[in-house]
């Protein structure tokens, strides 16, 4: 069984029921939940918005195929009212889920690159995802997710 660092975020409606049901799905869908992050309010990260995000990591055990969670995790955005709208990477949204990591894996597909893209940029993936795998190295970067955060906070 691999273990994968999601990370939810949400900014409109309710994220707490959004996300208390994604989490039931994720776990119905995909495997179970082996840690959950404290919530973590941030602001937008891309664009402007009035409204704060929500954010959570999930660590969640799984023994499918990490293009066939994605997968899942697409369904279960869309299940829960997310709208991709063409040419708009950064907007507001009902829910967003990423796979941040799958323990030490590298992917580069045209779908699914792992670890994130944009990992080591985010504060607000970072500061959940250090909530439960601090100690998690960055199989590109060398740097624990705590580390990656400490230099995230530091830069001006």
């Amino acid at each position: 069984m691999a273990e994968f660092t999601l990370l939810m975020g949400a900014n409109r409606g309710d994220p707490h029921a959004t996300f208390a049901r994604a989490t039931t799905l994720i776990e119905d869908r995909i495997g179970p939940i082996l840690a959950s992050s404290r919530d973590h309010w941030t602001s937008p990260w891309g664009f402007d918005d009035d409204r704060l995000f929500l954010n959570r990591a999930l660590l969640v055990g799984s023994r499918r195929e990490p293009r066939e969670v994605m997968e899942k995790l697409l369904a279960i955005e869309e299940e829960l009212g997310r709208v991709r709208q063409e040419g708009i990477r950064y907007a507001s949204r009902t829910i967003d889920i990423d796979i941040l990591f799958v323990e030490s894996r590298i992917m580069d597909l045209p779908d699914l690159r792992v670890p994130h893209p944009k990992v080591h940029e985010r504060a607000f993936a970072l500061g959940p995802a250090a909530d439960i795998v601090p100690g998690l190295v960055h199989p590109v970067l060398q740097r624990t997710v705590l580390g990656l955060l400490n230099d995230v906070l530091q830069k001006p």
